[in-house]
């Protein structure tokens, strides 16, 4: 049984819902009837129904008389009740698709016992229960199909509901608004001096979207708000699983299990700290200078950070139960996020990225933590270029997108994939600066010597083979050839 409500918030929100007229599309009233297929009916048609009227949640409350709204108690109890020999909650969830945020609170209310079922609205589609979509029609129970109109309306309204802009915690007060979230972080960041009262706190919060005011009273906190600036996602029961995951692995393999540590702030306030637990555990190179021994980074920190950056931002936050993740290995470090790139992966350098969550993008660009548009993946390659580096790989495993990079490996040790991958990344970052890839370039990429032009050759000619650049002029001697991207 979830408890992370105060009592005072669900004795409230119990006498506002008796206060309506009568049941509506979202909230709906039981005294003891507690079927788990009933209830599961009832998530899929309340969540759906709290979409189409603009709620964040939805409410199915026991201990109510549907008549006349009196509280007059209730036997059920969520936290024993059982499906066979498993809990009810869980049998709920499994039998929902997509996944949807549900808690029932146990609270007492003129001394009679009632239960609360709080259900997130639907996001992206229609919430199904045991692979059926229902929808309140007045106070009724339906099958979605039979309201086609009704139907259409959510599709409408999933194509034009973002992330950002719904709901992590509804009715907040003042206080706990300044309690949940790290705002002078909001302020330090965005280099904006602190206002002298809550009141001017709270506007600020207010003009970036991060609170808005809430119908009944106190302050809805934004997703956007929660996942920026959460003192604590854990607070934010649909965002706990959208903390960033550092796993450091013993060698090349995940067979160990690694040594993990989960994210606990929000994504901007926390993201320095991030960046600087990321790099504490990453490898160094011993460099001999003229008069002292150095150790550098094994990996460009700059790189890190974009990547870190990307994956915060462009993730899909309507994948339910997963959330971005950094995996450091022996000989490379991958960075994953839920869902898959809106662009082609071997365009990432030259095309300006397209955001799933333009909001917060925005706000992350603003405070310095992302770049501006389009300017990212080219600096990754330049500076893995810099170090020469093995070209990094950008894949697309099973709903996901991964950036991985490698530690350095000497050409010889290239295999063939990395050797074209990286000639043809090169390409593409000459190519977005309005030059052409050539022999130099190229040896000058990965410390050739002038001498050996001969092994450029080698490395252009198998890039040519697999069709990822191509020649720009045929009717020059060899020496003036120059190269750019497929696609160009």
């Amino acid at each position: 049984m979830t408890t992370d409500r105060p009592a005072d918030y669900l004795v409230s929100l119990v006498r506002e819902l008796c206060k309506l007229p009568q049941e509506t599309e979202w909230a709906e009233f039981k005294e003891n009837d507690a079927e788990p297929p009933q209830i599961g009916e009832y998530l899929s048609a309340l969540s759906n129904s709290a979409a189409l009227a603009g709620k964040a949640f939805a409410y199915l409350v026991w201990g109510i008389r549907d008549g006349d709204h009196a509280v007059v108690g209730t036997g059920f109890s969520p936290a024993t009740a059982k499906v066979g020999n498993e809990e009810l909650e869980n049998w709920l969830l499994r039998s929902l698709a997509p996944k949807i945020h549900f808690r029932f609170f146990a609270v007492t209310v003129d001394g009679l016992p009632v239960v609360v079922l709080e259900i997130e609205r639907a996001f992206r589609q229609p919430v199904q229960f045991q692979g059926q979509e229902f929808i309140r029609v007045g106070t009724y129970k339906k099958r979605l199909k039979d309201f086609p109109e009704k139907e259409r309306a959510l599709w409408r309204l999933f194509d034009k509901a973002p992330f950002e802009n719904g709901v992590a915690a509804e009715r907040v007060r003042d206080e706990d608004v300044l309690r949940l979230l790290d705002y002078p972080a909001y302020f330090d960041l965005l280099g904006r001096a602190l206002p002298e009262n809550r009141a001017g706190i709270l506007a600020a919060l207010e003009d970036d979207k991060l609170i808005v005011p809430c119908e009944v009273g106190g302050w809805n906190i934004t997703n956007l708000g929660a996942v920026l600036f959460a003192k604590r996602l854990d607070d934010f029961a649909s965002l706990k699983r959208k903390a960033m995951r550092v796993i450091q692995y013993r060698d090349k393999s995940r067979a160990d299990g690694g040594k993990e540590q989960v994210g606990g702030k929000g994504y901007a306030s926390g993201f320095e700290g991030l960046i600087a637990y990321v790099n504490g555990l990453l490898p160094t190179n011993e460099v001999i200078g003229q008069a002292l021994r150095r150790d550098v980074p094994m990996y460009p920190e700059l790189a890190i950070r974009e990547l870190v950056a990307n994956a915060l931002i462009h993730q899909d936050f309507f994948m339910s139960g997963v959330g971005p993740m950094v995996e450091i290995f022996e000989d490379r470090i991958e960075i994953t996020n839920p869902g898959i790139p809106l662009v082609s992966t071997d365009r990432f350098v030259d095309t300006p990225p397209r955001s799933r969550n333009e909001g917060l993008a925005s706000l992350m660009r603003r405070i310095g933590i992302c770049e501006e548009r389009g300017s990212g993946i080219d600096k990754v390659i330049r500076l893995v270029e810099a170090f020469q580096l093995p070209a990094p790989i950008f894949e697309v495993p099973d709903g996901f997108t991964r950036s991985v990079l490698f530690a350095h490996r000497p050409l010889a040790r290239m295999d063939k994939a990395d050797r074209i991958r990286a000639v043809y990344q090169h390409a593409c970052l000459r190519y977005v600066n309005r030059l052409q890839l050539t022999n130099a370039s190229l040896r000058e990429r990965f410390g050739i010597e002038p001498a050996n032009k001969a092994a450029a050759s080698r490395l252009i000619r198998d890039a040519l083979e697999a069709g990822v650049i191509r020649l720009v002029n045929e009717d020059v001697g060899d020496k003036l050839r120059a190269y750019v991207p497929h696609w160009a």
